[in-house]
């Protein structure tokens, strides 16, 4: 009998409409809330919508049969095989759901009927198969590997709240077949895929705790900057602090700060510091119980608040100036405009429609030579997979695992934050792309969709798929007789996530070559420092504000297939030497050589780009030979710049981001070893569930199935630049892949986008090697004569999140809400 066969029938009717849209993307709740309290206090504003905004959160765009020279989006084709990492679609989510709430032994109330003591449903996802399970259907006529749901469990009916990671399945359920199990393999922590949760009382920590602080000391902080914090409608401060929360001798330690709540419509909340912090014990789950453990002003510590208070009314105490609101804080237009500006900029344009195409349903991507899967999650993001070039897969996985964002400064809030932003996640909060702006107005989007409070919540037009022309050619070459250049047109997928202050652009792009590159690049508020003594971690950027030196580190998986599974490290180093010749007549010459060695083991495949950048990294299929007996393989190489963490050994993170304190890092792929992090790893940062320093236990990564994990990122020292956004000219980073004996000759070469002219005397002869020119009618891909208009998309289309409420369901009646921007 089915699972459905043995629901009643409004079990039936609730679990065959249950999160009709789920079939998108990810599920995922976005909780814990973003990083600062002002993002939890957003309203959800519920504007009704019509019937075609239905129509629209239920697929993405389309392409549609258009003649040659007009706008089109990509070509729709379907996938060779479904997308195993994909989502669940409306059923299989809906049983699961339905299935949990029935399990007694789970103790589950639904979420918006949930209080502090209840268990709830955290996280509804797909559970991304095993590598080992996959192969032998994407490559094969092998089974579809077995599907199974993973469910993030938010357990507090009890003294010891805690996330349970479980499975449920297999799908589609089955009365016969059906049951929950913990999830503990991937993890190296063996506990029943249980973490602890030190933020289950978020919900009285304001109320019961942080604002009788601000209240007991209300006459300072009226004094100070004419502001309270006690929880008031008026109240003119904020409190928050350190993130995550210490954790050592058996203690709960966290400290707060004051800021300055924005008095305009701008997020810049994290440039207002005003340099008072106050640390409290809070073990357990009775705030009675929990204890004020002193306070911090002007680098003094006073133990008390009575000898706090004492000293501030004393004669002798110097006080700090506020940092406050203003329009230097604010993104608006600010300043004369430059000359000319206001004219029309340029613009890229794509007159013969989008050469690319797509299985939307399958979120499947082919273009030129290249194709790939597209997988989502609630942790962080968009992933690719099975990544093959000419239906060679060159890569199973390229996704990104963790973003560290690891601070320091004299006082307690600076040196005690290093933000995981897993903890957050990414796919909660990959908002609408900005069209003309975060992509060229012709690319092709699509929505990306999670779970909420028994929610579904849809990012509409949240990743874009676009071609675009370099600013410098793939290759030139000039000589006496003639020129030679081929243009640069790549294609890129991207998406934006903004966690708390900071907006993360994730980009993955492709070349003609055969090369491939993963970016980032970062925008947003800086997360700034109160001044005082704060010179020897940034600069003075305003009236009492310092820049808060830190470091971005953000963790890529890179799952190498080269010409197979089994393959190899070489490191080529040119290596300075003195050596003589047979020709040298017995001198010794001062040159240069290559030295290679293979990495044979785990236990030496740690390891920074080497100096003067003069060790590649070749990923080799020791087997597998080019004509000229060379091995075929790939290189990687830092992109725009990469950085590992600079704190050795750092107090805020115990050992729960090992995986930062590398450039590069390989292991021997294992089924239990499937990622760097976890999204809980700072709720127990000293026994997280995965240590990745454990995945180093002397493994042979020689001819074997090997996992790269490589770090993309940047030292951060903000200066007046960065006010009042940082800008992602300069916050970037990136690795590129590139051939290496992979191919016999460069593969731009096979481009018709290439120009040779041959000049003599004054005249020339052009080859356009099957160019169309513009107007052309000759083939099948024309390019168009342009009449061109200066093109700026509709920005009033802007709509944010799409939400259909399911407890109780009302499918009729979506509206607008977006949270945590």
């Amino acid at each position: 009998m089915s699972f459905f066969d043995s629901l009643s029938p409004r079990a039936v009717a609730t679990s065959a409409l249950l999160l009709i849209s789920f079939a998108q993307d990810a599920l995922a709740r976005p909780n814990p809330d973003p990083k600062a309290p002002w993002v939890k206090n957003t309203g959800l504003g519920k504007k009704k919508m019509a019937n075609h905004l239905k129509r629209a959160i239920m697929g993405d765009r389309r392409a549609v049969e258009t003649p040659f020279c007009s706008e089109t989006l990509a070509t729709e084709i379907k996938a060779p095989k479904p997308n195993v990492w994909g989502p669940l679609v409306d059923v299989e989510v809906a049983s699961v759901v339905e299935w949990l709430f029935a399990q007694a032994d789970l103790n589950l109330t639904v979420t918006e009927e949930a209080g502090g003591w209840d268990n709830t449903i955290q996280l509804v996802e797909a559970m991304w198969p095993n590598k080992t399970d996959v192969l032998a259907f994407v490559d094969g006529d092998g089974p579809a590997p077995t599907k199974y749901a993973h469910v993030v469990l938010n357990n507090r009916a009890t003294e010891t709240p805690h996330y349970a990671d479980i499975i449920v399945g297999p799908l589609p359920l089955d009365n016969a077949t059906a049951k929950w199990e913990p999830l503990e393999y991937p993890y190296t922590k063996q506990n029943g895929g249980k973490v602890r949760n030190l933020d289950a009382d978020s919900d009285r920590l304001y109320s019961e705790w942080l604002f009788k602080i601000g209240a007991s000391v209300a006459d300072i902080t009226l004094d100070l900057w004419n502001g309270t914090a006690m929880g008031l409608e008026n109240d003119t401060l904020s409190i928050w602090g350190i993130d995550p929360l210490w954790q050592d001798d058996g203690e709960i330690i966290r400290w707060d700060t004051f800021w300055n709540i924005p008095t305009g419509d701008f997020d810049d909340m994290t440039l207002f510091p005003l340099g008072l912090y106050f640390s409290s014990e809070v073990s357990g789950r009775d705030p009675s119980k929990w204890e004020l453990r002193g306070w911090l002003y002007n680098s003094v510590f006073y133990a008390t608040t009575e000898e706090f208070r004492a000293a501030y009314w004393s004669e002798d105490f110097v006080k700090n100036g506020p940092n406050v609101d203003g329009d230097w804080a604010r993104t608006d237009k600010n300043g004369e405009t430059p000359e000319m500006d206001k004219a029309q900029g340029p613009v890229i344009v794509a007159p013969a429609g989008a050469r690319f195409a797509v299985d939307h349903k399958e979120k499947y991507v082919e273009w030129m030579d290249w194709s790939f899967y597209v997988g989502f999650n609630r942790d962080t993001g968009p992933g690719l997979f099975d990544i093959r070039y000419k239906g060679e897969r060159l890569v199973y996985e390229l996704s990104l695992q963790e973003a560290l964002a690891h601070y320091a400064g004299n006082d307690p809030m600076n040196s005690g934050t290093a933000y995981l932003d897993s903890f957050y996640g990414f796919g909660p909060y990959t908002f609408e792309l900005v069209k003309g702006y975060d992509c060229p107005a012709y690319a092709t989007y699509m929505n990306t969709s999670f779970y909420v409070n028994e929610e579904t919540r849809t990012h509409i037009d949240s990743l874009c798929l676009f071609e675009y022309v370099a600013d410098y050619p793939m290759q030139r070459h000039t000589t006496s007789d003639y020129v030679s250049v081929t243009k640069n047109t790549y294609f890129v997928i991207r998406s934006i996530a903004t966690i708390g202050n900071y907006d993360y652009q994730q980009s993955f792009s492709f070349f003609m070559d055969g090369s491939f590159a993963v970016e980032v690049r970062a925008s947003g508020y800086i997360q700034s420092a109160y001044f005082a003594g704060n010179e020897d971690y940034g600069f003075k950027i305003h009236d009492n504000l310092s820049g808060s030196m830190h470091d971005h580190v953000l963790n890529f998986k890179a799952d190498f297939d080269v010409l197979g599974t089994n393959n190899s490290i070489e490191l080529m180093s040119m290596v300075p030497v003195s050596r003589s010749y047979p020709w040298s007549a017995g001198k010794v010459r001062n040159t240069m050589a290559l030295e290679r060695k293979f990495i044979e083991t785990e236990d030496e495949s740690r390891f920074n780009w080497g100096p003067n950048s003069a060790t590649q990294v070749l990923i080799v299929n020791e087997n597998e030979r080019n004509k000229h007996g060379e091995m075929r393989g790939y290189r990687v190489l830092p992109y725009m710049g990469t950085s590992h963490l600079t704190v050795q050994n750092s107090t805020n993170l115990g050992v729960a981001a090992q995986w930062a304190n590398h450039d590069v890092q390989i292991t021997k792929y294992k089924n239990s070893e499937q990622k760097a992090y976890h999204a809980f790893n700072t709720q127990d940062v000293h026994d997280p569930p995965v240590n990745f320093d454990k995945y180093f236990d002397g493994e042979s990564v020689r001819n074997e199935d090997i996992v790269l994990w490589l770090n993309l990122g940047m030292h951060h020292v903000p200066h007046t630049g960065d006010l009042p956004n940082t800008v992602q000219t300069t916050a970037h980073s990136g690795i590129q892949f590139m051939p290496s004996n992979y191919f016999d000759i460069d593969q731009s070469r096979r481009t018709v986008n290439q120009v040779r002219i041959n000049y003599f005397n004054g005249s020339a002869e052009v080859e356009e090697f099957g160019q169309f020119k513009a107007g052309s009618s000759e083939g099948t891909c024309s390019t168009c004569k342009l009449n061109y208009t200066p093109l700026e998309p509709e920005h009033q289309g802007y709509k944010g999140d799409v939400v259909i409420r399911k407890f109780p369901f009302d499918p009729n009646n979506p509206f607008y809400a977006t949270s945590g921007i």
